[in-house]
């Protein structure tokens, strides 16, 4: 049996909530921090994952997308290990799910990235085996080849078809050669990975990222995108201010969402420190413009000092 086709064009953009007590970790290691996979539903068709900081500092945003004909995990997250980040179940799950309320034939999967990162990609084996799947390699050849992106990458802005809900993909490299930058229309997200997000921005090829920079600025500006969104979070409330690398506890986290103010902000703020490499700190942000061995020395030791700190103040069981 096969349901009826879903308008994803009309209505667009839906109105979805981005109302959710994000997990951020608890101040004793060892602690539950709620499930393993936080799942928040944007919208009937639209749902984001984020993995616990129980199990990775790292806490990755995943997005789950559903079409008419596939659906679409943007991400795996940055734990291979089943029983500690069970991904595929929860996926399974959530396909299921949606698939009893708008039953069709042969569904497929297709997973993707929004780069090659290890934390973007660790849970990818867990579906080597599933049925109607797809799982892009994480090379740059493979993305483009699998994306249709001919020889005009990174400038070439192309389509993926999820059946009536047709995505546009931008290339996007500067923080990793292969990054894409994913628009959907039906919720007018702009889901930008690790190139734009509350937190560190890694620009290992600042001439690139500021390029891609220009791009998604441009983009944004000829369509509707109601939010920003990227994988992480690591800034506080406190303007200017990240939580040290590692941090397993996030109290006063600030949303993931962004606007698209705020990323023209990155892009002006990256044209501003464009000429000088290193680490430059703004409210919302935080640009690490090809960072030097010795940027990258001073981020681990904040976070090292901070475990030790952590590790002291934790209460003996």
């Amino acid at each position: 049996m096969t349901d009826g086709l879903i308008d994803f064009v009309s209505a667009a953009p839906t109105k979805g909530s981005l109302d959710a007590a994000w997990f951020h970790g608890t101040p004793s290691k060892g602690h539950a921090d709620g499930p393993k996979i936080q799942v928040h539903r944007y919208d009937e068709h639209t749902v984001i994952l984020r993995q616990s900081k129980s199990v990775s500092y790292e806490a990755p945003f995943l997005y789950l997308l559903f079409g008419n004909d596939r659906a679409l995990l943007l991400d795996t997250g940055a734990t291979a290990d089943p029983e500690l980040f069970p991904l595929r179940a929860t996926v399974d799950q959530l396909i299921a799910e949606w698939l009893d309320k708008h039953p069709r034939e042969g569904y497929e999967l297709v997973i993707a990235h929004t780069h090659g990162h290890g934390d973007h990609v660790a849970a990818d084996p867990q579906f080597s085996d599933r049925p109607a799947t797809t799982v892009v390699p994480r090379e740059e050849d493979a993305v483009r080849s699998f994306f249709g992106f001919g020889d005009s990458w990174p400038a070439q802005t192309v389509t993926f078809d999820l059946g009536g809900r047709v995505l546009e993909i931008l290339g996007s490299p500067g923080h990793h050669k292969a990054s894409i930058t994913l628009y959907d229309p039906w919720t007018g997200i702009l889901l930008t990975g690790d190139t734009v997000l509350p937190g560190r921005l890694y620009a290992f090829d600042f001439a690139a990222y500021l390029a891609t920079l220009d791009r998604m600025v441009a983009f944004a500006d000829t369509r509707t995108v109601t939010h920003v969104l990227g994988c992480h979070v690591e800034m506080t409330s406190r303007p200017g201010r990240d939580y040290p690398l590692g941090a397993t506890y996030q109290p006063d986290e600030r949303a993931p969402e962004m606007t698209t103010a705020q990323l023209t902000a990155i892009r002006d703020a990256a044209a501003s420190v464009a000429s000088r490499p290193g680490v430059h700190r703004f409210d919302d942000f935080i640009i690490y413009n090809e960072p030097r061995k010795s940027d990258l020395l001073k981020l681990m030791a904040r976070g090292l000092t901070h475990k030790i700190r952590a590790s002291v103040s934790r209460p003996r069981g």
